[in-house]
C-alpha cells in the first residue's frame, strides 16, 4: 500500500480509469442496486478466493489457477459489460494490494486493473457467453502483452525478441485459464444460476 501511496500519479490515473467505468455504466443505463451489489460483492469474493488454487505459478508473475475468472464473467454476463468492467477494476485493485509490483502508472494500469476490466467484455452478449469469454481473454491477453513488451522486455533471454517472449510467455498461462474457465461454464448450471439472481436483482 505504501507504495501505491508513494506514488500520486497512480492514484491519479486509477481516479481516472474508475471516472470512465462509471461513465459506461451511465451510458448502457446499467444501475448498481442492493441486489447486485450483493451478488457481485459475492461472486468477487469467489474470486479472490479461487484465484488462490494456483495450479501452476509463472516465474515472473501469471498464474492459471482453477477458474478464477469464472465469477467475474458470470458477473458481466448477468449484470452487464459496464457491472462486469467494475468488479473486474475491484478485482484488479484487491490483486495490487496483495502483491504491488510497481514500476511506472502505465504500467500498473496494464498489469492490474485493465485486464480484469476485461472480463467485463462477456457481457457484450447474454446469447454468446463463450464468444465473450474468448473477446474478455483475448483483451486480458494484449494488457498483459503490451505491458510485456513495454515494460518486462528486459527479462527476454539474450537474442530473444521482447514481443515473442512477451507472446509466449502470457499464451502460456492465460491459454490454459481460457479453457478451464470455458470448461467450468459448460459444465455449471449458468442458466440456473443466472435465474436464482434474477430472482433477487427483481
Amino acid at each position: 500500500m505504501s507504495e501505491i501511496l508513494a506514488q500520486p500519479q497512480v492514484l491519479l490515473a486509477l481516479m481516472g480509469v474508475l471516472v470512465m467505468i462509471f461513465g459506461l455504466m451511465r451510458i448502457r443505463r446499467e444501475k448498481m442496486d442492493t441486489s447486485v451489489l450483493i451478488n457481485s460483492a459475492l461472486l468477487l469474493a469467489l474470486a479472490v478466493v479461487l484465484e488462490q488454487l494456483r495450479i501452476f505459478h509463472m516465474p515472473q508473475g501469471g498464474s492459471v489457477t482453477a477458474g478464477a475468472m469464472v465469477p467475474l464473467l458470470l458477473i458481466a454476463w448477468r449484470f452487464g459489460m459496464g457491472t462486469g468492467v467494475l468488479a473486474g477494476f475491484a478485482y484488479g485493485m484487491i490483486n495490487m494490494l496483495q502483491d504491488p509490483f510497481i514500476l511506472h502508472p502505465v504500467q500498473v494500469l496494464f498489469d492490474y486493473p485493465l485486464p480484469f476490466m476485461a472480463m467485463g467484455l462477456a457481457g457484450i452478449s447474454r446469447q454468446h457467453l463463450y464468444l465473450g469469454t474468448g473477446l474478455a481473454f483475448l483483451a486480458r491477453f494484449g494488457c498483459h502483452f503490451i505491458s510485456g513488451v513495454v515494460f518486462f522486455g528486459s527479462y527476454a533471454p539474450e537474442g530473444v525478441s521482447p514481443v515473442w517472449y512477451s507472446l509466449v510467455f502470457n499464451a502460456t498461462y492465460l491459454v490454459p485459464e481460457m479453457l478451464i474457465c470455458c470448461l467450468l461454464l459448460k459444465v455449471l448450471p449458468v442458466k440456473k444460476m443466472a435465474e436464482r439472481m434474477v430472482v433477487a436483482h427483481n
